[in-house]
């Protein structure tokens, strides 16, 4: 049956309760969405660590961006430019955003100890990637990718551990 024919005889709701065992399923959509906007929005570890995924996402973006508009000056000037820019905005916005600290960290303390433990991380992942250099000299392009990984992965929750515990 298509689900159009579905829809219009009221069977797709009694399906959909017998499909999961009886569970109810007449949630509108717009107050799902709301309920997940809610989740979003708290201040719960879970919620947190979205939101910090989500700068983290941004700011590699406009480090990407800023990383291209500088590259004409060379690469090592645009890498610099574009780490430092970018590591500012993700430290704005975990202040304001991530972790909702504007009132209780100003824009100094959260870029020094936010930039301090931004440069902690590059520190941990190159001596990593060195070390994985080292020890592992053969591996192939997979398994370095999949090592890259799970490196800045590891670096990336230490240092929301980090931004949440001692920061803000």
């Amino acid at each position: 049956m298509s689900s159009t024919g579905l829809v219009g005889s009221g069977v797709r709701e009694a399906y959909a309760d017998n499909l999961f065992g009886g569970a109810q399923f007449s949630v509108p959509r717009a107050e799902w969405v709301g309920r997940l906007g809610r989740f979003l929005r708290g201040d719960h570890a879970f919620a947190q660590l979205i939101r910090f995924a989500v700068v983290g996402g941004a700011s590699n973006i406009a480090y990407v961006l800023l990383f291209l508009v500088a590259n004409g000056m060379g690469t090592m000037v645009a890498n610099i430019a574009g780490s430092l820019v970018s590591t500012v905005i993700a430290n704005e916005l975990h202040r304001q955003l991530t972790f909702r600290a504007a009132g209780r960290v100003d824009w100094f303390t959260a870029q020094w100890e936010g930039g301090g433990l931004a440069l902690v991380g590059v520190l941990i992942s190159t001596a990593a990637l060195a070390g994985l250099e080292f020890w592992a000299p053969g591996l192939g392009e997979l398994a370095q990718s999949g090592a890259v990984i799970v490196i800045m992965a590891a670096v990336g929750g230490i240092r929301f551990v980090a931004l949440r515990g001692f920061v803000f």
